[in-house]
């Protein structure tokens, strides 16, 4: 696959090195740590996902620096924060990103507390540490730093904080769907490692099962075992999907993907199975369509079981299924965030985003969505999840000037 040819030039940066100096003075580091660190102490594991106490952290810090606040729940104990600077016309850029995190799994397998905001060795440990509040602390810091800077803006910057990420993404939908942000822009905050992503690969989960008929386990040849049955389907799905998928490539993206990620079949110990159902973690590149995935995935399973008496085939999808996601690179928004790191010194690298983030909702809705922020996404998820200050300080600046660049008078 190629990149979509684009007659577009890129977008001068739209700031000066005088307003760029101004909006960079006003980030406080100690300040902007320590925010972090009162984020990460307040629990917001998801289930249950409740973000109160973070939102009004986030809220507060924002309304102090001026801007107008709002907050829309979507369910309770899970409130998305909407607060909003400039001249409240357009353009129109909204920061996105999460509060909820999840489990911290056995509090064995930590050397620092899930939720003392430790600092040790110039980094910030901690549950969500990385996923996701340095990228809302960057977001917010960011934004209080525009507003203090005092400089006029011809647009609007607009901070949406939000619920349910790390489930169903139910708050950023409510977010958008509801009308209560509005945007021509938008920058998720996701670990990207401070690289700027202009898509995300689409999701096509599914649930595959295989039926068959069940016996006495002495006499199974009066049943038909549908475990079997599955057994040949994966190798299958090895032998004849995989090769495949090696072979679809994107420019910014890992190639296509499947995985077997979940099994479960049978009824008893002596009793042959009527059933097995695997999941599979099917991941998009652009130009893929979900739809046709599935159906590839039927067909490949339904040669596997051909001949097989007694065996029946399933395949339905599990959840949403969702094509890949990408901005033209010569889009304000990328060439915005370009130029803010451009004038940091930082990556000008642009890639494809391997995980899901709520920045699908707001690309499905046809508006310019990339995602960027601090920290490295193999920590996340994981015991001592941790982010460096450093990186934590340069997402904010990057994300302030990107703010300077669209906005800026």
């Amino acid at each position: 696959m190629t990149l979509p040819a684009t007659d577009a030039s890129p977008t001068p940066p739209a700031f000066s090195v005088e307003a760029a100096r101004k909006v960079l003075a006003a980030i406080d580091p100690a300040e902007t740590i320590a925010f972090l660190q009162s984020l990460i102490r307040v629990e917001t594991v998801n289930p249950p996902g409740d973000i109160e106490d973070a939102v009004e952290l986030c809220r507060a810090k924002l309304a102090e620096a001026g801007f107008t606040c709002r907050i829309e729940p979507h369910a309770e104990s899970k409130p998305n924060l909407i607060a909003e600077h400039g001249s409240g016309g357009s353009p129109r850029l909204a920061f996105n990103a999460h509060l909820d995190v999840v489990p911290t799994g056995d509090p064995g397998s930590w050397r620092f507390p899930p939720f003392g905001g430790e600092i040790a060795d110039g980094r910030v440990y901690g549950r969500g540490a990385g996923d996701d509040k340095a990228s809302v602390t960057a977001q917010v810091m960011a934004g209080v730093a525009l507003a203090r800077s005092g400089l006029p803006l011809r647009g609007t910057l607009v901070v949406n904080e939000v619920a349910d990420e790390e489930t169903t993404g139910a708050g950023a939908l409510h977010s958008l769907e509801g009308g209560f942000v509005r945007a021509d822009m938008v920058i998720v905050g996701e670990q990207t490692r401070g690289r700027i992503a202009v898509g995300e690969k689409g999701i096509g989960w599914m649930t595959l099962t295989v039926t068959g008929r069940t016996a006495h386990g002495a006499l199974p040849w009066e049943g038909a075992n549908a475990i079997e049955g599955m057994a040949r389907v994966v190798v299958a799905l090895e032998r004849d999907l995989h090769p495949r998928l090696k072979e679809r490539t994107h420019p910014y993206f890992h190639p296509s993907s499947a995985s077997v990620n979940l099994v479960s079949g049978g009824v008893k110990a002596n009793v042959v199975a009527d059933r097995c159902e695997i999941l599979i973690d099917r991941r998009l590149v652009p130009g893929e369509d979900p739809h046709d995935c599935l159906e590839e995935v039927r067909e490949i399973a339904a040669a596997a079981l051909a001949g097989s008496d007694g065996l029946g085939l399933e395949v339905k999808p599990a959840g949403d299924l969702r094509a890949a996601t990408l901005s033209d690179p010569a889009s304000p928004v990328v060439q915005a965030m370009l130029a803010a790191n451009r004038h940091l010194g930082l990556s000008e690298e642009l890639f494809g985003f391997s995980m899901a983030s709520d920045g699908r909702f707001f690309a499905a809705a046809g508006i310019p969505t990339i995602i960027y922020g601090p920290g490295d996404p193999t920590l996340a998820h994981v015991p001592d999840e941790w982010v460096g200050i450093d990186e934590t300080l340069e997402a904010t600046r990057a994300y302030a000037l990107a703010a300077l660049a669209v906005l800026g008078a």
